[in-house]
């Protein structure tokens, strides 16, 4: 038994006719003679019985008319939402960004994805990287914006962002009138630390050690504004990545290229390799994508095309 032996039986149990159902329906009467026997076969059960020149339900035929009536309805209910669905009329997509990308661009990516997908609603999850990446891994996001470089057997990635890493100073710091600094000259600096569940706390350390020396943190936040304010308080120095520090008041705050090395500031959005993804998902993936594409072949930053 398939739906349609549902819907021809409905069909005639209307008309109380096999020729005035088999009309309705566009097909021939013996199709739909045959399809009832089916059923009536399959469910052990007589469904109509003659009055006259009209059908008339059964006791079995009145029950599965009222079974029928709910099953098929279910069931055009079932094709209308799978369709609206791989048509991207709506759909529901979890999406973990680091605190620092939801306020730089991603704003007009969003507004841009809505424009076009207006019934497709977007959770945001704000975490940092490394608490971002393991939350695609177990399935609680369906995608994550996470630093470069990530796990290639586990995650499908493209590439989103590549800047590199600015050295904030408060104006009166020793080396605010420099024109770019190393990260060796730091050794003795107090710094202002993204919390170690942050990808960058472990990147910046790295590179520090690989200069010789272990960064002194005196403050960690998870917040990039922050960070920025207790660099203009006099607090401390830190590295941020360079699109957050076009943000920045320079007044308040010197912002420096660093160099031996450059420390590079890669992100790249990450979606499981092995489990399903929704269809709101995979366009939200193509759409970003080709945005990101197009803005650099403009040779534009994303904020740039509000």
């Amino acid at each position: 038994m398939d739906i349609r032996h549902l819907q021809y039986f409905l069909k005639v149990a209307q008309y109380k006719s096999f020729t005035k159902a088999a009309r309705a329906l566009y097909i021939t009467q013996p199709t739909i003679s045959k399809m009832v026997k089916n059923l009536e076969e399959d469910l052990g059960v007589v469904l109509f019985h003659r009055l006259g020149k009209q059908l008339e339900l059964t006791d079995a035929g009145e029950i599965l008319f009222v079974q029928a009536q709910d099953i098929v309805h279910s069931f055009q209910n079932l094709s209308a939402e799978l369709g609206d669905l791989m048509n991207l009329k709506k759909g529901h997509i979890r999406i973990g960004l680091p605190p620092m990308i939801g306020s730089s661009f991603f704003p007009n990516v969003l507004g841009k994805f809505r424009e076009h997908y207006p019934a497709i609603t977007i959770q945001l999850v704000e975490d940092g990287a490394k608490k971002v990446e393991a939350d695609v891994e177990t399935g609680v996001l369906d995608i994550g914006v996470v630093l470069s470089p990530t796990n290639e057997e586990l995650f499908h990635s493209f590439s989103l962002v590549k800047e590199k890493l600015m050295l904030l100073v408060h104006p009166s710091h020793r080396l605010a009138d420099r024109k770019a600094v190393s990260l060796s000259e730091l050794a003795e600096e107090d710094f202002v630390f993204f919390r170690e569940d942050f990808a960058l706390h472990d990147r910046i350390t790295a590179e520090c050690v690989q200069a010789g020396f272990q960064p002194k943190v005196i403050y960690e936040s998870s917040q990039w504004d922050f960070i920025s304010e207790m660099v203009a308080a006099n607090f401390g120095i830190a590295l941020l990545p360079e699109p957050i520090c076009r943000e920045l008041d320079e007044e308040r705050i010197r912002v420096l290229p660093l160099d031996q090395p450059v420390i590079p500031w890669h992100l790249v959005i990450i979606w499981r390799k092995d489990r399903y993804l929704s269809f709101a998902a995979r366009e939200w993936i193509r759409f970003t994508q080709n945005l990101f594409e197009e803005w650099r072949g403009k040779n534009k930053h994303p904020r740039e095309h509000g």
